[in-house]
């Protein structure tokens, strides 16, 4: 069995009345992320986790901002390409760790939601996705709530 890991690290500003979409859940709150996309940190920071492990790059040279086919896309659907990339591949999943940092809002009562959206796109159980969040202390551009940002890694295996 072949084993390998990723990292994947993204970042957003914030904007009042913009939609706010964390693992492909839309949380009600004043302001959203600024993207080509959805804007989905945590779901781009978990592709970019699984493109670094598998050795396809990361989201940028698969799904191009300023690309009008990615306009406003649920990262969701991006997600699920990067599953089939990684079937292709002979890669299957085998787990998924990602820390949120955002001051505002609080992001425990979407988490199972946020899992739940991951594993079912790319096909593994639950158990296999972990989401935590945390906050900057309001230290930085996330502690003045300018942005959020989220790391992750990712184990997968053939």
């Amino acid at each position: 069995m072949k084993i390998r890991t990723g990292l994947g690290y993204d970042v957003h500003r914030l904007a009042p009345g913009q939609r706010l979409v964390l693992g492909g859940v839309e949380i009600p709150w004043s302001h959203g992320l600024i993207g080509w996309s959805d804007a989905d940190v945590l779901l781009h920071a978990v592709m970019d986790a699984l493109l670094g492990a598998a050795g396809l790059g990361d989201i940028g040279a698969h799904f191009p901002p300023g690309d009008p086919q990615y306009k406003g896309i649920s990262s969701l659907k991006l997600l699920e390409r990067v599953g089939g990339m990684l079937t292709n591949y002979g890669w299957k999943v085998g787990n998924i760790d990602v820390t949120v940092v955002a001051e505002q809002p609080k992001l425990r009562d979407h988490v199972p939601a946020m899992c739940h959206n991951i594993a079912k796109t790319l096909g593994v159980d639950p158990t296999d996705v972990n989401i935590k969040a945390s906050t900057s202390e309001e230290l930085g551009f996330i502690g003045r709530e300018e942005g959020m940002a989220a790391w992750a890694s990712a184990l997968i295996e053939k």
